[in-house]
């Protein structure tokens, strides 16, 4: 008779819901959600969402091609005018951040090793599919390499070149031409040809994405706050992989609810809580830790100046003739002349764009978000500082990244700093 205990018994896969990287976005929604008290009733589309892809692992269902992107400077109109789905692949996870610097340097980027993580792993989350095209736009020099990088990995990648100023003729002209390339590339990709009236069609759907998100922002000029900044980080970075529609949809609710909690005069804060403007590396799911240690610390975010919220939707398409290649260079004008990102040699609309934000929000301070690695936000930080400084703004310089070793030593920071903005308003007062 054969031994009981020598039989060999498979292992079995383990559940995604159990894996390391779903319990860091479940440890993230639960405390977004049930450490805060009076969510928008709205939000709970969002809550779901993100429970359903990031922690239970359900495929996001899209239409068409499926093309990646690594940057807000893809035009997304032409994609979606090609009957193409654009998902955006930037990554906040931890555990993706570790499986990336397995064959990244040391000194990478969180951001850039956590979305190369992600395409290098066998359970890509969210679960989209492998992208037809990932369309990389040259801006900082990480993301340049990391082209030949997805490439090894098997996938087709397309190069979107940026020019290092937005300034000039030459530049535009540049970037224009850049971008009828990307048209004649997504042709060839979906076979389709780009008339007036899909990207007519195309166009429109996202300026009434556009309408609802600046609606929300507005929202967020209203003093004391409607809604905390870590709900609305979740709406943006929802963004990134939801249906357009149905985003827009959710957004639009969230507005009419917001509309009623300014009429019934609801306060999202306290009165005196601190206003915070928040920019440099962008916060994206599940790696909210920093907005999330300004609330918890009596702090409210009221609006960012970054590529994972409010930089992604904020400027509109101005069309002078509606013909095909006049609207293509009319959509390029909108993705490189507002753009304040600082991958651009000289960053003057930045720090305009950035003492705006203080004045039109009524910050009182600042936090500035840099992850180690990422050059571009190091090397600008003291221009940016010295702007504020000769402007009298209160601001904090956090160099960070996607673990949550630090989390003790920052909240010891940002409640020093809310602390000194809350002295400062006793004296102004």
């Amino acid at each position: 008779m054969e031994n009981e205990t020598s039989k060999i018994v498979p292992i079995l896969p383990v559940p995604y819901s159990r894996s390391r990287q779903a319990g860091e976005a479940q440890d993230m929604l639960d405390h977004i959600v049930e450490d805060f008290q009076d969510n928008p009733q709205s939000m709970q589309y969002f809550y779901d969402l993100f429970r359903s892809v990031y922690c239970h692992g359900d495929e996001v269902k899209h239409e068409g091609k499926l093309v990646g992107t690594t940057c807000i400077h893809a035009p997304e109109e032409l994609i979606y005018a090609f009957g193409a789905t654009p998902v955006r692949l930037c990554n906040g996870s931890y555990h993706y951040d570790q499986k990336g610097a397995d064959f990244m340097p040391a000194k990478s980027c969180s951001l850039v090793k956590a979305t190369l993580g992600m395409l290098n792993s066998d359970n890509v989350i969210p679960k989209i599919g492998k992208p037809d095209l990932i369309v990389n736009p040259t801006t900082c020099d990480q993301k340049k390499k990391s082209s030949v990088m997805m490439e090894g990995m098997g996938y087709s990648v397309y190069d979107l070149e940026l020019p290092n100023v937005k300034e000039s003729e030459a530049a535009r002209v540049y970037w224009q031409r850049s971008v009828r390339q990307f048209a004649v590339r997504l042709r060839e990709l979906t076979g389709k040809k780009l008339t007036r009236k899909n990207l007519q069609a195309a166009m429109a759907k996202t300026s009434r994405a556009q309408v609802a998100f600046r609606k929300l922002h507005n929202f967020r000029l209203k003093s004391p706050s409607l809604i905390l900044g870590k709900d609305a980080f979740l709406v943006t970075n929802a963004y990134f992989f939801d249906d357009i529609e149905r985003w827009t949809d959710a957004v639009e609710k969230l507005n009419e609810e917001l509309a009623q909690r300014e009429q019934s005069g609801f306060k999202a804060v306290q009165s005196k809580a601190p206003r915070v403007l928040f920019t440099g590396s962008p916060p994206i799911f599940p790696n909210l830790k920093l907005p999330l240690l300004i609330e918890e610390a009596g702090g409210v975010v009221v609006t960012d100046e970054t590529c994972s919220s409010n930089r992604m939707l904020y400027d509109m398409t101005a069309v002078d003739e509606w013909l095909v290649h006049d609207m293509v260079d009319s959509l390029a004008d909108k993705y490189l002349k507002p753009c304040t990102c600082p991958i651009f040699t000289r960053n003057d609309d930045r720090i305009r764009r950035l003492l705006d934000l203080v004045k039109s929000y009524g910050v009182d301070g600042v936090v500035y978000q840099a992850f180690a690695g990422c050059q571009v936000y190091e090397m600008e930080y003291r221009s940016v500082a010295d702007a504020f400084n000769k402007a009298g703004i209160a601001m904090l310089y956090v160099e960070t990244d996607y673990s949550v070793d630090d989390k003790g030593q920052l909240s010891t920071r940002i409640e020093a700093f809310l602390e000194s903005l809350k002295n400062r308003k006793k004296h102004k007062g």
